[in-house]
């Protein structure tokens, strides 16, 4: 039996997965904690008798990014107002859960810098957990300066919460990184080999709501989720307006459950024969029983949707999702519209595409068939079992 302390910023798109692969472990019988700014959110995610050690740092409430920045001024916000102060606000809570439950390995997710950092200086082995696989493409290529400033804020993580002489990034452990895609769907420029390992989305079951209207669901019409996640309630009155608009013009064809945890639309919860508009909706259950998907490109949901096998319209907002939105269109499951600029008849045009052309539900498929093969939450657990007894990467192959 080994001890695996997760160490996950406060968003539910990066806990989600780890929570997956820590109950794969503990059905093992391997010992779990956790060290997060938020206990609240990894107990309701992952497990409501989890030990959690409690870190300081930013939630996403503490602080407001503006809505009409981009590119790399987006990217030096995310990293200046809430990634670098996370690793350094969250460094001495990881610091303490690492004396105290003394892991044999330290899982640190990708956004959470102070668990590689620390554990690394710390001595103890750790790995990257990648929920996200933006980073596997080089989504820097192009803009030197942007790759300097980053590299320069990475060194003064370094120098004030890990090991000034280390070399690793914080970003890609040196002994196992987990990728929660598969080259299908990152494309041929992703990263390969040592130490990455692709081993497909980490997917668990979560108990439907149980108040969703199933009986609502037509049979004889096409069904289409619209969501753009927890963390955009701030831009997405706009697109959904559009979305509504698209999807009333093809009610002869098609409903639509759509997802509105900000109710951006100025409308109560509610249904009619043809819209099901909600603040949550159970998604991963209802990916089961839908047609296409139009989302923001966000990496759990385009993964969730694709391993369903259901083609997506990605509209990506900021941060990753442009990445991911290329890997969709690369792979050739789905079609990619302006966020900002969309009109109902462009988005309509979209949806018709994914619904009625074949080639984009084959290809769906094909990443289905890929991340079903790569098997996600064990294949991850084996890897971490490997690598807390201490094996090499080619023994871990």
């Amino acid at each position: 039996m080994s001890r695996f302390l997760f160490v996950v910023p406060p968003l539910v798109g990066h806990i989600n997965p780890a929570a997956a692969v820590a109950a794969e472990l503990a059905s093992r019988g391997h010992e779990l904690a956790w060290a997060c700014a938020d206990p609240a959110l990894v107990r309701r995610l992952a497990d409501e008798t989890a030990t959690v050690f409690t870190c300081a740092g930013p939630v996403p409430g503490d602080w407001a990014r503006p809505a009409d920045i981009r590119g790399p001024e987006a990217l030096k916000f995310l990293w200046e107002r809430f990634l670098a102060p996370l690793a350094l606000e969250m460094a001495p809570g990881v610091e303490a859960a690492v004396t105290e439950f003394r892991p044999d390995v330290v899982v640190a997710d990708q956004q959470a810098l102070a668990g590689g950092l620390v554990a690394e200086r710390l001595g103890v082995p750790w790995a990257t957990s990648a929920t996200t696989t933006a980073e596997f493409t080089d989504p820097l290529a192009g803009m030197p300066k942007v790759t300097e400033w980053l590299d320069g804020l990475l060194g003064e993580l370094r120098a004030g919460i890990g090991d000034p002489s280390g070399s690793a990034d914080p970003r890609f452990s040196p002994h196992l990184v987990l990728a929660f895609s598969t080259p299908e769907l990152a494309g041929t420029e992703a990263r390969l080999g040592d130490p990455i390992r692709w081993v497909g989305p980490s997917i668990a079951s979560r108990p439907a709501a149980p108040d969703f209207p199933w009986d609502w669901l037509d049979p004889s019409r096409a069904t289409v989720l619209v969501s753009l996640g927890t963390a955009n309630t701030d831009v997405g009155a706009r697109f959904l307006t559009e979305c509504v608009t698209a999807l009333r013009a093809r009610t002869d064809r098609v409903q639509a459950v759509i997802a509105d945890p900000g109710r951006t639309l100025g409308t109560p919860d509610g249904q009619d024969k043809d819209l099901l508009i909600l603040p949550s909706v159970p998604q991963l259950p209802l990916l089961a029983r839908v047609d296409a998907v139009v989302c923001h490109a966000g990496h759990n949901t385009v993964c969730e949707a694709l391993w369903h096998g259901v083609p997506l319209v990605v509209a990506p907002i900021r941060d990753d999702q442009p990445v991911v939105a290329a890997q969709v269109t690369g792979a050739g499951a789905g079609v990619r519209v302006r966020f900002g600029r969309v009109t109902a008849t462009r988005l309509g045009a979209a949806l018709d595409a994914v619904l009625h052309e074949p080639a984009y539900r084959a290809a769906a498929d094909r990443v289905r068939a890929a991340f079903r093969a790569a098997g996600g939450t064990r294949t991850a657990a084996d890897h971490l079992e490997r690598l807390a007894a201490g094996a090499s990467l080619k023994e871990d192959q």
